[in-house]
C-alpha cells in the first residue's frame, strides 16, 4: 500500500502507528518520532544547561576584578604617573624661560621687568 503523502501521520484506519514505515521498510514510524523526540529534547537541554552555566560564570566574575581589569588599571595608574611627570617637566621647563627673560615675580635676575607704581 502507499504511505498517505497528504498526512504526516497515517491514520490508525489504515493501519497501526507500530506497523506503520516511513521512507524505508526497516525504519519503524513509531522508534522514528521517539527517536527525533529524544534527540531534540537532549539538544533542548544541552542549551538549556550552556546559558545557565554562561549566566552563572558571569555572576560571579563581576564579583572580583580579574586579572585583565587589574593589568589594565595599573596601566592606567603608570600612564596618569608618567603624565604628571611630563607635566612637571614642561612647568620646570616653562619656569626657567620665563626666568631668563624675567617674566617671574619672584625672580632676582638683573633684566627683571620694572614695575609701574
Amino acid at each position: 500500500m502507499d504511505y498517505p503523502v497528504r498526512s504526516i501521520l497515517p491514520s490508525s484506519s489504515l493501519c497501526s502507528l507500530y506497523n506503520a514505515r516511513w521512507g524505508v521498510c526497516w525504519m519503524n514510524f513509531e522508534v522514528f518520532i521517539i527517536s527525533i523526540a529524544v534527540i531534540a529534547g537532549l539538544i533542548l537541554l544541552s542549551i538549556a544547561v550552556c546559558c545557565c552555566y554562561c549566566c552563572y560564570c558571569r555572576k560571579h566574575s563581576r564579583g572580583r576584578p580579574d586579572e585583565e581589569e587589574e593589568r589594565l588599571s595599573r596601566d592606567r595608574e603608570e600612564k596618569r604617573m608618567q603624565s604628571l611627570q611630563r607635566k612637571h617637566e614642561r612647568k620646570m621647563k616653562h619656569d626657567e624661560i620665563r626666568k631668563k627673560y624675567g617674566l617671574l615675580q619672584d625672580s632676582d635676575h638683573p633684566y627683571s621687568r620694572f614695575e609701574n607704581e
